[in-house]
């Protein structure tokens, strides 16, 4: 089953498992609601090409998720807005809230591992514990 991807730049209707990401639709991916996982990779990086079967193969998998990537060398903008310094590195997001952040390939049974994990996080816990760092940030 593949996800239904609107390009912010184009427009354009898409079907495809994964998405690879531009810099115009990178922000509107990860803040639009419900799990997205975003692989940072470059062509040249084997461990990236190791981690890229796994990363599809849970795509098509779990279509309700969306899996993006992003070519280092191509979106460096992406990258270091990121401050991605090694690589592959994969980012977690739920409903736009970064909840996972690691460099290294995962073998399959832990990125599967991964994926119920981030399905299970009570969001209204999470939301909460952000709000109670915010006011003890604000109270300094």
């Amino acid at each position: 089953m593949q996800l239904r991807f609107i390009s912010l730049a184009s427009g354009k209707l898409i079907d495809v498992a994964t998405v690879n990401v531009r810099s115009a639709d990178f922000e509107a991916i990860i803040l639009k609601g419900g799990i997205t996982f975003v692989d940072f990779w470059a062509e040249w990086c084997g461990p990236c090409k190791m981690f890229a079967p796994i990363f599809e193969n849970a795509s098509s998998r779990y279509p309700e998720i969306t899996f993006a990537k992003v070519d280092t060398d191509a979106e460096t903008e992406i990258a270091a807005a990121a401050s991605i310094s090694a690589i592959p590195t994969l980012m977690a997001f739920k409903d736009g809230i970064l909840v996972f952040r690691e460099a290294g390939a995962l073998p399959s049974s832990s990125f599967e591992e991964l994926i119920q994990t981030i399905k299970n996080l009570d969001m209204d816990q999470i939301r909460a514990e952000i709000a109670l760092e915010q006011s003890k940030t604000d109270a300094s």
